[in-house]
């Protein structure tokens, strides 16, 4: 479908929808649908016709915030407060340290937040919010680079700012072309091209992401480490290799891990025995009452070794369909021992 013709379709949906009225009655299932298309094919029209403005001013933008040795500090009104708030919480999580102000407030006291040091990001469709237009020539003042995001270049915001980025669009997807909606999309999307162009150029990192948000899976993923969580000590299940079978398997009952590490006079892991095992040991009519561990134990068992990521763990753990391993250090000692009960409990799975 070319671009004309998919206008015309969400100028008709559009106008659908301003004429629909009140009455739940008379829209049906296929009219609802038909108006969410439009709506949307509207907006990505919007979001679509940015990408020609990513110029000169965008890179200005850019670097005025690299050379920032403060905060970025974003402020905007009504629905460009909403999402300008919600820009901030994108910079700051991606390495650009940001917070908002909200601009009434800054007239009533809040201005002290901002230091020359900073750079304003103000968000206005208009680029004549009252609250912001009274409180630029303090910013000036101040001497704090001010990048905007408008959808007017010739307005006062605009022309104030150090850097402008038009973030204008044809219409709003509101048939009545009021409420803020494609326009809001469109700062956002801009406010996110931004915060990822930073992010590219800070070199910043998955870990860096995680530190920013500890307790959250993604942080559990990338920082949680198996030291964290693995059984040590008197908790984990070891026999010598000359111990009966039947005294090992009370030993695995008492640590309750489904497996027990074989392990010589120093530590050193030789095997291990799991539920497994067992089951193969019982096939072949092994004696429980004769045997030695060493006669049915595994050889050539996977381990883990102290300062893995418990997420390659689980992926290892995953991978060779085993639900419990031995945990060793660079010498082949047993440390401690690895469940995925333990990777659940930790919100790793």
């Amino acid at each position: 479908m070319g671009e004309t013709e998919k206008s015309r379709r969400a100028d008709r949906g559009l106008m659908g929808l301003a004429s629909s009225g009140h009455s739940k009655q008379r829209v049906s299932d296929q009219r609802l649908a038909e108006l969410a298309v439009a709506v949307l094919e509207t907006e990505a029209d919007a979001v679509r016709a940015l990408t020609a403005r990513v110029g000169d001013d965008f890179i200005a933008a850019c670097r005025l915030i690299l050379a920032c040795d403060g905060r970025v500090v974003v402020t905007g009104m009504g629905k460009s407060g909403h999402v300008g708030s919600k820009i901030a919480a994108t910079l700051a999580s991606t390495g650009t340290p940001a917070f908002f102000v909200h601009p009434g407030e800054a007239s009533h006291g809040d201005l002290g937040m901002i230091t020359p040091q900073d750079v304003v990001l103000a968000l206005s469709n208009s680029g004549e919010t009252s609250e912001l237009v009274t409180i630029l020539p303090l910013l000036k003042r101040l001497k704090a680079p001010l990048i905007a995001f408008t959808g007017n270049r010739r307005s006062s915001l605009a022309k104030a700012a150090d850097a402008h980025i038009d973030v204008s669009v044809a219409r709003e997807a509101c048939p009545l072309g009021l409420a803020p909606t494609s326009s809001t999309t469109a700062a956002l999307a801009m406010g996110d091209a931004l915060a990822v162009a930073l992010l590219e150029a800070r070199g910043f990192t998955a870990d860096d992401f995680a530190r920013s948000h500890p307790g959250g899976r993604l942080g559990r993923r990338l920082l949680l480490l198996i030291d964290d969580i693995m059984h040590s000590g008197e908790r984990v299940p070891r026999v010598s290799p000359e111990t009966p079978l039947r005294e090992a398997l009370l030993e695995m009952s008492r640590k309750g891990l489904g497996m027990t590490a074989v392990v010589d006079s120093d530590d050193r892991l030789l095997g291990v025995f799991t539920d497994g095992d067992l089951r193969r040991s019982l096939d072949r009519n092994v004696d429980l009452n004769t045997a030695r561990i060493a006669d049915v134990m595994t050889v050539q068992c996977q381990t883990v070794q102290l300062g893995m990521l418990a997420a390659e763990a689980l992926t290892l753990m995953e991978d060779r369909k085993i639900s419990a391993v031995p945990v060793v250090d660079a010498q082949q000692r047993l440390i401690g021992a690895l469940t995925m009960h333990d990777l659940l409990r930790a919100g790793v799975v």
